[in-house]
């Protein structure tokens, strides 16, 4: 049966509510979204219809709350039906929705409630609830708090309400009675690795001139499934994730949590997904980390095998030639492809990869095996997608073409401009941050240094993130921090030594494959022996490995040891996971500063 292509597509004042409208219209009986229910330990199948007649519920009840069209409601709520529900009713209506980490700490997410001025929250209620206890003076403006479970009340008095005893019983219409496409749709708060989180301000027009530039590249159908786990509050998710399979017509299933993730695609069997590198980077580390125990024979074949996949990718994109090799390519093909594929479900045709730069090492090795990534680029400032390779055009080292519409240039220090529809309103009560990253001609400075190569744009580094030596030389830490971490013994990497004569680098490793080095080195407990030299010497040989391809400049003579990870909980990584590098150089300051003696 042919995949069939359904893409809605609005006019410039369209509302993102629309778009299921006219779903409900096209495709009333098509499958809309499943969800994992425990009680039968299965996923439960809803259709547009269904989720349409849902979506009416949740709009009676914001009605009822007293608010008006551009009133903030906050949701705070891991990956569900019910967060689009939220979504695409208070959109429908006018409300303006913010989108919060449900892993975020207290003091941030008390900190967007206050600057928002939010009137209702949506939570999971329990213990991310109470641990909002805290910073409870800061939700003294909020209205109404509603949690899928009972929750109790926190220290100070504030309550939530069921979210089964808030919503009405009876369906309605749909609203779609919001202003126009300049409406302010969403605020959408960054991740703060530079400091305080900013409020980035998307308009209707912005994300909806974002989800039909990235349907025009890449076609989903109604045929398609796509596994959503990625965070919603990640507007690459949202995107992608929530609003475009709703113009294509496409299913969504939400996955349970990350250690689950494994059985949702074996159970799924996902056709599309969205997802950051890292992603790809855990599960490549982790076959390294299998490959590592197996004969040379089987090593040196499976490295074959994915070579001769990639070459073969290369020549079907017209940068090779055809070789005579490619006739055992199948034969090559059954040593890894079947069984890496089957890790993503065995079905998928899409993984989209984005939020970051994607190594090449594992672009190919992924691609050599047969799983279709395609990297891209974007920024919550872009709603969030500026371009993306396609199947007809994929380099895996580009972060692809610019979307229909999206410019793109250089500025100073090689920093990437974009200029488009997708471009945001601005920052939420900060002009002077808005003067900053948007130029009088409409440019938006990326902060991302670049190079643009027939069309396609690659990205080079961070500009408040490069490291300029002693000598003058500048380096990309999050390349080499990338590198790096593909050993399976390197869980993180922060390389360090800005005015400094060489590099550093302070290292989190991976305790299940220290404890097997241990054993074949003869090493005690890592807390006892962080500080051998023999373990670091070790370090620093296997750090080279990987750094290899780099200038002969980006070496790292020197390591330390840290003894415990790098978590959002501890405030030294944001919720997309991104290292907060002055918060870490702060709490590593005595190490750091022991690799540079005087």
């Amino acid at each position: 049966m042919p995949d069939t292509l359904d893409n809605i597509v609005l006019g410039n004042d369209g509302n993102l509510c629309e778009l299921l409208r006219e779903r409900l219209r096209r495709s009333p009986d098509g499958l809309a979204y499943l969800q994992y229910v425990r009680a039968s330990k299965d996923w439960q199948p809803w259709t547009w219809r269904q989720f349409a007649a849902y979506v009416t519920r949740w709009q009676q009840a914001l009605v009822a709350e007293g608010l008006q069209a551009g009133d903030r409601v906050a949701v705070m709520l891991p990956n569900c039906r019910e967060w689009a529900a939220l979504d695409l009713a208070a959109q429908g209506l006018g409300l303006v929705v913010v989108p919060l980490y449900v892993n975020d700490r207290a003091e941030n997410s008390g900190l967007i409630l206050e600057d928002c001025e939010a009137s209702v929250l949506l939570s999971s209620g329990g213990d991310q609830w109470q641990a909002l206890a805290p910073v409870e003076a800061t939700l003294a403006g909020l209205r109404r708090v509603v949690a899928l479970g009972k929750a109790q009340a926190l220290p100070g008095g504030l309550t939530p309400v069921a979210l089964d005893d808030w919503l009405p019983a009876g369906e309605s219409e749909l609203r779609v009675d919001a202003p126009g496409g300049d409406a302010l749709a969403s605020i959408v708060y960054t991740s703060g690795t530079m400091g305080r989180p900013k409020g980035v301000m998307l308009s209707h027009r912005n994300i909806l001139a974002n989800v039909f530039g990235v349907a025009e590249k890449l076609h989903a159908y109604r045929e398609d499934v796509f596994l959503s786990f990625l965070p919603l509050s990640h507007m690459l998710e949202r995107t992608g994730g929530l609003y475009l399979p709703i113009a294509a017509g496409a299913a969504v299933a939400y996955a349970r949590a990350p250690r689950y993730l494994a059985q949702d695609l074996a159970s799924v069997k996902p056709t599309v997904i969205i997802c950051v590198p890292r992603v790809f980077e855990a599960i490549y580390a982790k076959v390294q980390g299998q490959l590592a125990q197996k004969p040379a024979p089987v090593r040196l074949a499976v490295a074959k095998a994915a070579k001769a996949g990639w070459d073969y990718f290369q020549f079907q994109q017209g940068k090779a030639k055809w070789q005579p090799k490619f006739i055992f390519r199948k034969p090559l093909d059954r040593l890894i492809g079947p069984k890496v594929r089957a890790a993503f479900g065995g079905k998928l045709r899409c993984a989209v990869a984005g939020g970051a730069a994607m190594p090449p090492e594992i672009a190919c090795f992924f691609i050599g095996a047969g799983v279709p990534i395609l990297h891209g680029y974007g920024a919550t400032e872009s709603a969030p997608v500026v371009a993306v390779n396609t199947f007809e055009a994929n380099i895996p080292e580009s972060v692809g073409q610019p979307l229909a519409e999206t410019e793109v240039k250089l500025g100073q220090k090689d920093e990437l401009l974009t200029r488009g529809p997708s471009v945001m309103m601005g920052y939420w009560n900060n002009p002077e941050a808005t003067a900053q990253a948007i130029d009088q001609e409409g440019w938006l400075h990326t902060g991302d240094r670049a190079r643009i190569d027939d069309g396609h744009v690659f990205i080079t580094g961070r500009i408040k993130e490069i490291i300029v030596l002693g000598n003058g030389e500048n380096v990309s830490p999050v390349d080499m921090e990338q590198a790096i971490c593909l050993d399976p013994l390197i869980n993180q990497a922060m390389v360090i030594g800005d005015g400094k004569p060489n590099l550093a680098a302070l290292l989190v490793l991976e305790p299940e494959e220290y404890d097997r080095l241990a054993k074949a080195k003869g090493f005690g407990e890592l807390a006892v022996e962080k500080d051998n030299p023999d373990l670091k010497k070790l370090l620093v040989k296997r750090m080279g490995e990987k750094l290899k391809s780099f200038p002969g400049y980006a070496r790292i003579p020197r390591i330390a040891i840290v003894a415990e990870p790098w978590t959002i909980e501890s405030g030294l990584m944001t919720p997309t996971l991104k290292l907060k590098r002055a918060k870490i150089l702060e709490a590593h300051s005595a190490e750091a500063e022991a690799l540079y003696p005087r």
